[in-house]
């Protein structure tokens, strides 16, 4: 019995082996990396239309066709060999022939090796087991792979290996690959909904002096030219309320943000918002225009309402459930008014569940974390959560009725927060004492507290109109259609920890 070698030296002699063969292939006149094969037809056209064809049928048909895509199997069989190549859209059989490709020329296809990127020129057929084939004419290098893609790849247990090398996981992984298809399609499903609804696209600055439009804690940088600090943005929302003031009354943006804080399978560090802001309406108006959306979306991507998420059947048909935030921790937390209500037993029993309380943290922080922990991951089914205590959104209008509630909700379906969304605060007197307050508990040490932006209260105070503004996570939305269990899954290049460096 021969000895196994170890893994690392088998890779070592695979890119050996790849290199020699890249070598042979130059010494025998071949570019290994040209540019002169043009493609005329994508896998998918050929597979849709012809794939009820019989092979009566296709030997009828005229049609060439030029194809291009990486070889993923290969199968010889002395002067015959099939591969699958494939493309954007999807896989093809190939078959290739010495007699049609001359000894010459089907030599150096010998060399090829998976992973490698083609070219391939022929007509349709179909073999004895019924496969739709596509019998080569003429096969053309148009990269060659100089690394071997992973053996078993949809069996690896470190899926990190997957985020680090997302190409490799396209590459292999059709799943990951329509993941990333339904991303886009939800970023252009919610561009047309709100473009068809008089909504403008614009776009904010990422780097800030003054970050804002979130409780989050920002990344800063340096610019050295005008000699000073910047911020990247934490959220979008002040720059489209300037918008407002500007006479913009329906604006959004799909934007990138920055905050810098912990990573789970819900959080990265960078990711994608949708943010829209509408003049003189209120924040009920946004509830049903979130309906709408969600409904919409799902109908043309899901082709229904209804969707599994993680095993939990979900159904979207509006209308949905609406609970206030004090009804919700009564209600699915458990609570009793006085467990809530009185910061001493609050602060008790977020202890009790493990968190952390900071020194003269307020009531609406400490009742914010019984929400998380008690009552958040039993909103599966869609739920608004309305009415916010006032201390823990600084930009949202107060309650005309209860000045220490605002009139305020939170989307949550699958457990997670999905959208948040208020009445704009548009009285700079108020805004300016909300910023104050964030300011003190700043300077306590609270590193998501808001910054007090002068710029923006000056905006405030030459008139922003009555209006409701809304954020949606465009990532969990991508994670909710696609069934995936982390954020990681839905963003093509997430941020990870730098990997250890080996000897």
């Amino acid at each position: 019995m021969s000895e196994q070698k170890p893994a690392k030296e088998q890779g070592s002699q695979v890119l050996r082996q790849r290199h020699e063969k890249a070598r042979e292939l130059e010494d025998g006149g071949i570019q290994l990396f040209p540019n002169d094969f043009r493609k005329d037809t994508d896998v998918s056209e050929i597979v849709t239309p012809y794939e009820s064809w019989s092979g009566e049928d296709l030997e009828g048909l005229s049609t060439r066709f030029a194809l291009a895509g990486r070889i993923m199997t290969l199968r010889s069989f002395g002067k015959a060999t099939f591969f699958h190549l494939q493309d954007q859209s999807g896989q093809i059989q190939i078959f290739v022939q010495k007699k049609n490709l001359g000894e010459e020329e089907y030599a150096q296809f010998k060399k090829y090796d998976i992973g490698d990127i083609v070219g391939v020129q022929g007509s349709l057929f179909r073999t004895k087991k019924g496969e739709l084939t596509l019998d080569a004419e003429t096969v053309n290098l148009v990269s060659k792979s100089l690394r071997p893609l992973p053996e078993k790849y949809h069996g690896l247990k470190d899926v990190e290996a997957r985020y680090r090398q997302r190409y490799l996981d396209l590459a292999v992984n059709p799943q990951s690959r329509e993941t990333f298809r339904t991303r886009t399609r939800i970023i252009r499903g919610i561009r047309d909904f709100l473009d068809n609804r008089g909504f403008l696209e614009v776009e904010t600055p990422m780097m800030q002096h003054v970050p804002g439009g979130a409780e989050a804690k920002p990344f800063t940088t340096y610019h050295n030219a005008l000699d000073s600090e910047l911020y990247l943005r934490i959220a979008p929302e002040l720059y489209l309320k300037r918008l407002l003031v500007g006479g913009l009354e329906k604006v959004y943006e799909i934007n990138r943000n920055f905050r810098n804080e912990g990573i789970s399978t819900q959080h990265n560090p960078e990711f994608t918002m949708l943010e829209f802001y509408w003049a003189h309406v209120d924040y009920t108006h946004l509830m049903d225009l979130t309906e709408e959306l969600f409904s919409e979306l799902a109908r043309s991507i899901l082709g229904g309402q209804a969707l599994t998420y993680q095993d939990h059947e979900i159904d979207l048909t509006p209308p949905w459930p609406k609970l206030s935030f004090h009804q919700a921790l009564e209600e699915l937390g458990g609570l009793a008014p006085e467990d809530y209500r009185d910061w001493h037993r609050a602060r008790e029993l977020v202890r009790k569940h493990g968190e952390n309380v900071q020194e003269k943290e307020k009531l609406g922080k400490l009742q914010a974390k019984l929400f998380d922990l008690l009552v958040e991951p039993r909103l599966i089914q869609p739920h608004f959560i309305t009415k916010y205590p006032t201390d823990i959104s600084p930009l949202s209008r107060k309650n005309e009725v209860d000045p220490s509630l605002t009139d305020r909700f939170e989307l949550f379906i699958a457990g997670r927060e999905m959208a948040n969304a208020f009445t704009e605060l548009n009285d700079p007197r108020d805004q300016r004492e909300r910023f104050e307050e964030q300011a003190k508990a700043k300077a306590r040490g609270d590193d998501e507290a808001h910054f007090l932006d002068e710029d923006y209260l000056v905006a405030l105070e030459h008139g922003m109109p009555a209006a409701a503004g809304e954020g949606i996570g465009i990532d969990r939305l991508a994670m909710l259609f696609t069934d995936s269990s982390s954020i990681r899954e839905v963003i093509l290049f997430p941020l990870l920890k730098p990997e250890a460096k080996t000897d």
